[in-house]
């Protein structure tokens, strides 16, 4: 008589093996997450958020512009953690009331410089020939002037504005951007797919922000970090120099700009401006480098 094995079958081969494939966003994910510099940059810059617009709700504005002469330069203490200025305002509130402005300037004059980056770039890249000429003579010309010398000259014309401060640093900085979309743009459009779609009558504009520009994002958002990263410096530039917002409106670096003569006596009108615009741009730097790395489509550290 025959027996039947009752012996279960086993299957063979590692969990890696069996588990589905990860998606690209997966991956770059993991990554990102193996980027030990990276990681600790995205937390202290969402650190740093909370600093600044979470603390706004414990120092309004009132309290940062609150005079005290009878506390003037005083040091850090338990009530003023951060001491006091020239006029007895507390260090404190100021910082976090200058880093929302710092921060929001960033955020939107990087928003500017990508938009203009980016159409400019497609359109010269896409189109080429004439137009693409065109563009690129208009970006080189940029390009040859020295931007913190059209920064300034352009904030000493219309600075003292928060709004103006971002449309100066939006108008000075989107030329790397542009010429960094042409050549995803030059590269991209002689694929196969954008041929196929272009010989079945596809829309212009539907194959540029579609097809081509969303597979342009990767270097697109590591100079997009970037961007943000040159807008808080080149506004703290301009500030030191007293022409970007001006006082009593604080910033991060107008903060700087008040402590210049007190570098010794009162070193800590500087010291925490200064480390927080440090760690402000360090960190954005550090994501930038997690960003590049992880977006790598030809990276196999997964």
């Amino acid at each position: 008589m025959t027996t039947l094995d009752a012996t279960p079958t086993t299957l063979t081969g590692s969990a890696d093996e069996l588990a589905p494939p990860l998606t690209f966003r997966q991956m770059a994910w993991r990554r990102f997450r193996r980027h030990r510099m990276a990681m600790a940059g995205a937390i202290t810059i969402i650190l740093l958020f909370i600093y600044a617009f979470v603390g706004g709700l414990i120092y309004t504005t009132a309290d940062a512009n609150k005079t005290d002469t009878s506390q003037r330069l005083s040091p850090p203490s338990m009530e003023h953690p951060f001491g006091t200025d020239t006029v007895g305002r507390d260090v404190l509130a100021r910082t976090i009331q200058g880093g929302r402005i710092s921060l929001m300037i960033g955020l939107t004059a990087a928003l500017l410089e990508i938009i203009i980056g980016v159409m400019i770039g497609a359109f010269a890249g896409f189109f080429g020939g004439f137009t693409d000429n065109v563009l690129m003579r208009f970006t080189e010309a940029m390009l040859i002037i020295p931007s913190l010398f059209l920064l300034i000259i352009m904030a000493r014309l219309v600075g003292g504005n928060a709004f103006w401060i971002v449309i100066i640093f939006g108008l000075t900085s989107w030329m790397y951007v542009a010429r960094i979309v042409r050549a995803q743009f030059l590269s991209l459009k002689e694929n196969d797919y954008i041929l196929a779609a272009r010989s079945i009558g596809t829309p212009t504009r539907e194959i540029i922000f579609r097809h081509i520009l969303p597979n342009s994002m990767a270097p697109i958002v590591v100079a997009a970090t970037l961007a943000v990263a040159t807008a808080i410096l080149s506004e703290a530039y301009i500030s030191f120099l007293g022409m970007g917002v001006q006082p009593p409106t604080a910033t991060w670096g107008n903060m700087l700009d008040g402590s210049y003569n007190y570098i010794e006596s009162a070193p800590w009108l500087w010291i925490f401006p200064g480390l927080l615009i440090l760690l402000t741009v360090l960190s954005i730097n550090f994501v930038g480098d997690g960003l590049r790395d992880a977006l790598d489509p030809r990276s196999r550290n997964v």
